[in-house]
């Protein structure tokens, strides 16, 4: 895991996955900019409709904006990888251009509702995951008790689906899919372990999706070589 990281890390400057950046970062932040904004103007509707004078309509202003920030803090990283599952061939190709030559040429393109499929079904499956997790959460959370240690594993697991995902769409049939998850369930846990760690740390979250995409790509092909 640790040569997939470092061999990313050093192409992060490649042109090619450079241009992903602006792109997929300006989609998240549009979104995120989307939910913002309909929580703001929600809680001024409810609040109006419920004859709130303007303390109130203040009020419900500010506990809009509170939580659009939690819940900017924990959805930027399902909203990013959903948004780099649009993005992922892009980066794909660049690893595999460089490192796997002889596996892009026989690879296939994944069409872009494909794509747009992938990232909505990612988005959708850690929210209902998370869901249905959370009364764990909230016992674990009164308890004082592994709360962080099983929102980590509960979403590095989800995080390693999505990333194995976006590279086995461009080289395994969809009906083999069910056969390779299978086989490399622990492979991609750790892959989104490691995933998810980045997306803890400032500034290099950001780059994040991008990492994890082309770290997928070399576990996905260093899998194949050995």
């Amino acid at each position: 895991m640790l040569r997939d990281f470092f061999l990313s890390l050093g192409q992060l400057g490649d042109p090619k996955i450079v241009a992903v950046f602006p792109k997929s970062l300006a989609v998240t932040l549009l979104l995120l900019a989307a939910i913002g904004a309909g929580l703001w103007y929600g809680a001024q509707a409810v609040t109006q409709r419920m004859g709130g004078g303007e303390d109130a309509t203040g009020l419900a202003g500010i506990a809009a904006v509170l939580t659009w920030l939690a819940a900017a803090w924990l959805l930027f990283r399902v909203i990013a990888i959903g948004v780099m599952d649009v993005f992922a061939d892009e980066v794909v190709i660049a690893v595999e251009r460089k490192h796997y030559p002889e596996a892009l040429a026989e690879a296939r393109d994944v069409p872009l509702g494909q794509s747009i499929a992938m990232g909505l079904g990612s988005v959708g499956r850690v929210i209902l995951i998370n869901l249905a997790v959370s009364p764990l959460y909230i016992v674990l959370f009164f308890t004082g008790i592994g709360l962080p240690l099983l929102f980590f594993i509960v979403n590095g697991w989800l995080l390693g689906q999505d990333l194995g995902e976006m590279v086995a769409a461009r080289h395994i049939p969809r009906k083999a899919m069910r056969g390779w998850r299978g086989g490399t369930a622990f492979q991609r846990f750790t892959l989104g372990l490691a995933g998810t760690a980045l997306f803890l740390v400032p500034i290099l979250n950001l780059v994040a999706p991008v990492l994890g995409a082309a770290m997928a790509t070399h576990l996905f092909h260093g899998r194949k070589r050995t």
